[in-house]
């Protein structure tokens, strides 16, 4: 099922997607600072998610699932230069580390991974932000 969204509703919920991708972000961070990597990988994905489905909003692309936002980012921004493929590759990289920190056993993670992962993922947040006033023009 598809919605439809008037542009006053549709800006609203782009600002409010954008604003949780910074919140998010700042909540990985205070799980930084605690040592709570797994929780910290978990924030890192959803600012980068919610960052992505703010730009997939600006241009009316719908996606389902979180594999369905993955797809339309490489579809419509990745293949087309819109996107650096390796910038497109954090997302990806990042929800497979959620997932397996969410739902395997005995998976490990350290400072050092995070903090790299937490480089990638605010490059990731600032390019999805750098998209939007270039969308408006297109």
């Amino acid at each position: 099922m598809t919605q439809q969204w008037d542009k006053e509703s549709r800006d609203a919920l782009i600002a409010y997607r954008m604003k949780r991708a910074d919140e998010t972000m700042q909540e990985a961070d205070l799980m930084i600072k605690e040592s709570l990597y797994h929780g910290a990988i978990n924030r890192l994905y959803y600012a980068c998610y919610y960052a992505t489905v703010a730009i997939l909003l600006k241009n009316g692309i719908q996606a389902q699932t979180h594999a369905g936002v993955k797809t339309m980012l490489g579809l419509h921004f990745v293949s087309k230069g819109l996107v650096p493929i390796e910038i497109g590759r954090i997302l990806t990289t990042l929800f497979e580390r959620r997932q397996t920190g969410d739902y395997d056993d005995f998976v490990l993670c350290d400072q050092s991974e995070v903090d790299e992962l937490r480089e990638k993922a605010v490059a990731y947040v600032n390019c999805m932000k750098s998209l939007l006033p270039e969308i408006d023009e297109q």
